[in-house]
């Protein structure tokens, strides 16, 4: 089988006029489905070339080529049902290369007919391997692939159809098939994007046009061209840091190929171009690294070099193509920051705080704004008093000198500094140091206030020491003259008043009794804040500490809290007594605890620690509240007989559960009390509404004496007829505070209406007087009281007089008159304070406006003067509607 292939090659090789170094176009090679490493494939046959320069290689790595042409395996290799095509290249000196394709199959091959201006017929079974066809073939077309027979065509007269993709389905009109069965292409096939095509043929009696086969389906695989260049797959921009070692891995090109995989059309190679000083790229992964270390982004931040990717594995008949690839160098820390200026001067007024008094500018070759940039500034020199701080501007970088204490011109005119400016990062990649600058600083002198000797000053005083003793002196001095003279002193804080201070010498001395035990002590310790103030106003301020000493001016106490003694059958219990002193030692505890010498030997004392004694009961005692004496001393022997209270009681819990001796209410025992006499309250009040909103008007005796004034008013019927003329009222004066509507008769001037009830009062001599005015018309245009103060006590109302005419008391009906209008209206104030508002709303007196000449109808007040002769012809002059009811009370 091989000799035949080797035959059908030569043969094609010399019809085909082939020029140099001529090899096959194609190998089909029958194989097993697997190959160990060493297997011989085949030999190509070449001619016409240079043996001495020939070159013979393989496209697929797992293969080898000898010299001799001699194909091998490398590695094992498996071999697939569809088969494995490779291709081998032979290249010379004395003319272009060729390329042979080797198909390794399972079996025998369908022999493949050649364009050699004719065809000649081979019978095939039918079922063929797959054909193949070369991509991009430049034609002429049609062309004949092969030919295809069933075997039905020795027992029958057949024709031939074929459908599928490529021929009645997309791409369609590729493919055809005549009827005595031989398949042609018509048009180039593109690889990459119909890389197989499988079509269906059947086989057709002639006569009978019924298929003498089973229909087969035949594949055409499309042999590959390296037609397609790689293209580069991503975007290029890579970054590495200034100062990397040589062979630091910059990025990776990555490259792709739409040719076949698996071949040399797709076997990539990657070199650069340009770059080469400072880069280099892996031919074969495209990774790109760096050959220097010599890299400095303050000289060159970026570099752009050109990357070329060529198939073939780089050989010159391989497609190519090229980018560029940016590569952006990365910061380090390598420059520190440096000072435009080889030293800086500065002054600052003295006393001064807080101010800015110098801006350091530096200059840093790093990037901007990262760390590598941003400076930051020290004080390693020359600020051992905390005098200065320096900050960084965050904009300009510069460094920011502050006072952060003030500074004395008399104690230090100038002010050395060595300022040092760094980075956060260390440095590196460089043997540059971080730099330093000298800054001189003049303090300059201002007219200062006095200061005192020390800003704080202490002194000792025992507490209760006397008024108005010396307990030192704090002074100033003006910082210029050293001198006090001129100076004042005055005291800012003295919290509990304790202290005077001399203005004039600063001498202190004590204003009240000092007691450690006050409030205004801490720790022992007073504070009095001083003022001293010079001729010129200027003032310092300083600190007196006055520390308390203690004296023995408290004795131990107990606290008056009672103790409670648990009583238990048949022992005799205790309670501790612990007593309390406000001293410190050695004027408080321990203590001493003893009962007095004449004590009933109910109990006895031990001493329990230094500040408590155990109080045991040395007899049966009841329950209840003891009394019992106790001596209390302190270490000096201070101290006093003091009672310590104990309740015996029957406990639970520790706590009493029987009743004290001396019983209280609780809130809710007191509620449960009131709440009968509350509810009592409650129904007697119920009950006098009830009564009150039930009774008819107040009936009061008229004590026939009043001459008809008064009318009886609690009935529905109508009033008897009053004689007006029993009633004698003066012309020229009224009374002030009259009831509403009690006006004159008809010899009085009506004109100005009624008047209102004046002020009611009460006195000590209990008469009652209504309040007289002696002018009417000059009364009735003036103010009105109205119904003023009243009151109500035993049951009698007392008025005051004002202004009385004795001229009435000459009329003895008149005056009786007066009298019985006070009783009657003494009566009726009384009835007002029992009604309700609503019925004390109808009844007050009211005043009403005057709106011209006077009504003929007067008032309808209940006191009202019905006139002589109950004259309604008024009513004539009201319109039908008051006619009509005029008429029915004529009728009542």
């Amino acid at each position: 089988m091989a000799n035949v292939l080797l035959f059908n090659l030569c043969s094609l090789l010399i019809l085909s006029c082939v020029e140099s170094c001529l090899i096959p176009t194609s190998l089909y090679i029958v194989v097993p489905n697997a190959l160990l490493p060493g297997s011989q494939i085949t030999t190509v046959e070449v001619s016409d070339c240079d043996i001495d320069s020939m070159r013979l290689t393989s496209s697929d790595p797992s293969f080898t080529v000898s010299s001799s042409g001699v194909i091998e395996t490398v590695t094992s290799v498996s071999v697939a049902a569809a088969g494995r095509t490779f291709s081998v290249r032979a290249q010379d000196n004395s003319g272009p290369d060729s390329e042979v394709f080797v198909h390794l199959v399972h079996s025998t091959p369908s022999k493949r007919q050649e364009p050699t201006g004719f065809l000649k017929r081979f019978k095939r079974r039918w079922s063929p391997h797959p054909f193949n066809i070369l991509e991009n073939n430049p034609g002429p077309y049609p062309r004949a692939i092969d030919m295809i027979v069933s075997d039905s065509q020795a027992t029958h007269n057949v024709y031939y159809t074929i459908s599928g993709p490529g021929v009645d389905q997309h791409p369609v009109n590729v493919f055809s098939l005549n009827t005595t069965g031989m398949l042609f292409v018509h048009k180039t096939v593109d690889r990459e994007e119909f890389p197989k095509f499988i079509l269906t043929v059947r086989a057709f009696d002639k006569i009978t046009h019924r298929e003498t086969d089973k229909y087969l389906d035949i594949t055409i695989d499309v042999d590959d061209v390296n037609d397609n260049a790689p293209t580069f797959r991503d975007p290029m921009q890579y970054t590495v840091l200034e100062r990397s070692a040589a062979g630091t891995v910059v990025g990776k090109v990555n490259a792709t190929d739409r040719d076949q995989a698996n071949t040399l059309h797709v076997k990539i190679r990657y070199s650069l171009k340009t770059g080469l000083d400072l880069f280099a790229i892996n031919p074969d992964t495209g990774v790109i690294s760096s050959v220097t270390n010599t890299l400095d982004r303050e000289t060159k931040d970026k570099h752009v070099v050109t990357v070329e990717i060529r198939d073939m594995y780089g050989a010159g008949s391989g497609l190519a193509n090229t980018a560029t690839a940016t590569i952006t160098v990365g910061d380090i820390n390598d420059n520190p920051p440096t000072f435009t200026k080889k030293s800086l001067v500065a002054s600052v007024k003295e006393n001064e705080n807080g101010k800015l008094i110098l801006r350091i500018p530096v200059e840093d070759k790093d990037l901007k704004p990262t760390p590598n940039w941003v400076s930051k500034f020290f004080i390693t020199k020359g600020n051992e008093k905390g005098h200065f701080r320096i900050e960084t501007d965050p904009k300009t970088n510069e460094g920011l000198l502050y006072v952060s204490k003030p500074l004395d011109h008399e104690l230090n005119k100038n002010v050395n500094l060595e300022i040092m400016a760094r980075n956060e990062p260390d440095l590196v990649g460089t043997t540059a140091k971080w730099l330093s600058i000298p800054v001189d600083i003049t303090v300059l002198d201002e007219d200062e206030g006095p200061a005192f000797t020390a800003p704080i000053v202490r002194f000792n005083v025992k507490e209760n020491t006397a008024n108005g003793t010396v307990i030192g002196s704090y002074t100033a001095l003006d910082p210029e003259t050293k001198s006090s003279n001129g100076i004042k002193y005055y005291k800012v804080t003295d919290p509990a008043s304790w202290i005077n201070v001399d203005k004039d010498s600063g001498k202190l001395t004590v204003a009240n009794t000092i007691d450690r035990e006050s409030q205004f002590v801490h720790d022992g310790m007073y504070n009095v804040t001083m003022r001293a103030v010079d001729a010129s106003s200027k003032t310092g301020t300083g600190t007196v500490i006055i520390v308390v000493e203690d004296v023995n001016d408290n004795i131990p106490t107990v606290p008056g809290s009672e103790m409670v003694l648990c009583e238990k059958e048949g022992e005799l219990g205790s309670v501790l007594v612990v007593a309390e002193d406000n001293d410190q030692s050695p004027f408080s505890s321990p203590f001493s605890f003893s009962l007095p010498t004449d004590h009933d030997g109910k109990w006895s004392v031990t001493r329990f620690n230094d500040t408590a004694a155990t109080l045991q009961q040395m007899k049966e005692l009841p329950t209840g509240k003891h009394n019992v004496l106790l001596d209390i001393k302190d270490l000096q022997g201070s101290g006093k007989t003091q009672t310590a209270t104990v309740r015996i009681c029957n406990c639970r819990n520790g706590d009493c559960i029987t009743k004290p001796n001396s019983v209280s209410l609780g809130p809710m025992a007191l509620l449960a009390m009131l709440l009968p006499l509350l509810l009592l309250l409650l129904l007697a009040l119920l009950a006098g509404l009830i009564c009150t909103t039930a009774k008819k008007h107040l009936k009061i005796e008229d004590g026939r004496d009043s001459g008809g004034i008064l009318l009886q008013s609690n009935t529905e019927a109508p009033g008897d007829e009053v004689d007006s003329s029993l009633i004698t009222v003066p012309t020229q004066s009224v009374v002030k505070g009259s009831v509403k509507g009690f006006g004159a008769n008809q010899d009085w001037m009506v004109n100005n209406g009624s008047a209102t009830l004046g002020t009611k009062s009460t006195h000590g001599n209990g008469m009652y007087s209504d309040v007289v005015a002696s002018d009417f018309d000059q009364y009735y245009s003036g103010q009105y009281n109205q119904y003023g103060n009243q009151s109500v006590g035993g049951g009698n109302y007392i008025g005051s007089a004002e202004g009385f005419d004795n001229r009435f008391a000459q009329d003895a009906t008149l005056l009786r008159n007066w009298q019985t209008n006070g009783r009657y209206l003494h009566q009726k104030l009384i009835y007002f304070g029992t009604e309700d508002d609503g019925r004390y709303a109808d009844d007050v007196p009211r005043r009403y406006g005057f709106e011209g000449v006077g009504s003929a109808a007067g008032s309808v007040g209940c006191c009202s003067d019905f006139g002589g002769d109950e004259n309604l012809d008024f009513l004539n002059t009201l319109g039908p509607k008051f006619k009509t009811l005029g008429d029915v009370c004529r009728k009542t």
